[in-house]
C-alpha cells in the first residue's frame, strides 16, 4: 500500500517512500486493510487498485498494489469514494472544546457536549450528516460513519485553520453568527428591547444580537476585539494558501 498527502502521517509501518507490504492472509476488504495500519476510511478520498479506482467493500488479493489518496475539496477524478462534501456541519469530541467554540465563532453549526460518549457521538453524526471531527483513529474507523476527519494538530488555532482548509470552509465563513455557547444561530436585536439585560457600561454598544435558542445576548465588546483577531488570523492563514492577500 501506497499512502499520498498527508496519510502517510497515519499510517504505520512505512518505508521511506511512504510505502507499506501488509500480510494478507484470509481476504479482507481494503477498509479493513486500510484500518489495520492506523488509516481511517474518512481520511481516505481516492483508492487506486491496480489499473482503476476501487470502494472501500473491495477485497483486496494477495500481490495487489493499493495507492490511497486523501480527500480534497479540490481532487475532481473519476472514481471518488465520496461523490459529494459534505454540509459544513460538525459534530465533535469532548476534547475538542476550543475547536468547537471557533468553528461556531466562524459561523459553523458545531454540536459539542462534554458528556458525549463515542455512541452518542457516532449517533448524531450520522443522524444530522454531520462531520465527525476527532483525534481518536478508532471512533472514525466505525463503519458507519461516513464523513470525519481525524484532527492532527493539539492547537486550537491550528486545529480551526486545519479543518477549514479540509472542508475547503473559507468561501462559507459567517463570522458572529451563531451563540459560542450552545450553537443557536444568532439575530439582530433593538438596542431597547436588550437595555435591561446588559451591563450600563455596553448599553452604547452600536449593534446587539440574540441567541435563538439560549437567548444570550451579545454586543461588541473589548473580548469582541480578541474574536474578530482570531477570525482575521484564519482568514490570512487561508489566503496564503491561494497565494493572496488579507
Amino acid at each position: 500500500m501506497r499512502f499520498y498527502g498527508d496519510l502517510a502521517d497515519l499510517a504505520r509501518g512505512l518505508d521511506r517512500d511512504a510505502t507499506v507490504t501488509v500480510p494478507l492472509g484470509t481476504s479482507r476488504s481494503v477498509k479493513d486493510v486500510l484500518e489495520a495500519v492506523g488509516v481511517p476510511h474518512t481520511e481516505v478520498g481516492l483508492l487506486i487498485v491496480g489499473d482503476g479506482p476501487v470502494g472501500f467493500d473491495h477485497l483486496v488479493s494477495a500481490g495487489e498494489r493499493i495507492a490511497a489518496y486523501p480527500p480534497s475539496p479540490m481532487l475532481e477524478v473519476p472514481g471518488l469514494l465520496r461523490t459529494t462534501e459534505p454540509a459544513a456541519r460538525f459534530v465533535l469530541d469532548v476534547h475538542l472544546g476550543t475547536l468547537a467554540r471557533n468553528l461556531r465563532l466562524l459561523g459553523f453549526d458545531s454540536w459539542y457536549r462534554t458528556d458525549a460518549d463515542d455512541p452518542l457521538l457516532a449517533e448524531v453524526a450520522v443522524a444530522g450528516s454531520r462531520v465527525l471531527l476527532t483525534r481518536d483513529r478508532g471512533l472514525l474507523m466505525r463503519r458507519e460513519i461516513v464523513h470525519g476527519h481525524c484532527v492532527r494538530s493539539q492547537d486550537p488555532f491550528t486545529q480551526t485553520v486545519e479543518v477549514a482548509r479540509r472542508f475547503g470552509l473559507g468561501p462559507r465563513l459567517r463570522p458572529f453568527s451563531r451563540c459560542l455557547a450552545c450553537n443557536g444561530e444568532l439575530v439582530d436585536v433593538d438596542r431597547g428591547s436588550v437595555l435591561a439585560e446588559v451591563p450600563p457600561l455596553a448599553r452604547d454598544a452600536e449593534r446587539f444580537s440574540r441567541c435563538t435558542a439560549c437567548d444570550r445576548v451579545y454586543w461588541p465588546g473589548t473580548h469582541h476585539q480578541h474574536l474578530a483577531g482570531l477570525v482575521a488570523s484564519v482568514r490570512r492563514s487561508l489566503a496564503d494558501d491561494l497565494g493572496g492577500g488579507t
